[in-house]
């Protein structure tokens, strides 16, 4: 069974720094795509971050390029998400997911459109101003 697990939230003030990090298990690591997501308060989920686990391919959105950093050990099935210069326009549930499909070409910015097949509870990020 696949499983994902986010931990790392919680509240920090504008410019801060946060990393969540994703517990995997039940899945070969090294042939999904795992990436970051989020949903702020009435607006609909989107893709932040993805990475190919395989390759090393990444993807991230244009509101955090330059300000996040996605990373992997494929060692520990762990994914993270380095979170720089917060603002509290990235406050937001971020989940993370994970997904097979891998083996078409630029999948990684596929699957990073909200396309991915498993999904974390998610964590809550909360950025004060």
């Amino acid at each position: 069974e696949v499983q994902l697990a986010e931990s790392g939230g919680g509240l920090v003030q504008a410019g801060g720094s946060l990393t969540l990090a994703c517990a995997t298990s039940g899945f070969e690591f090294d042939d999904y795509a795992i990436g970051w997501f989020r949903q702020a308060p009435g607006k609909e989920r989107e893709g932040v971050s993805c990475i190919g686990s395989r390759d090393g391919i990444t993807e991230y959105s244009d509101s955090v390029k330059g300000r996040f950093t996605i990373s992997s050990d494929n060692v520990k099935k762990m994914v993270y998400l380095q979170m720089n210069s917060l603002k509290p326009e990235d406050t937001a549930v971020y989940y993370c997911a994970a997904s097979s499909r891998i083996d078409f070409v630029d999948y990684v910015h596929a699957l990073c459109k909200n396309n991915m097949d498993y999904w974390g509870k998610g964590s809550l990020v909360t950025v004060s101003s």
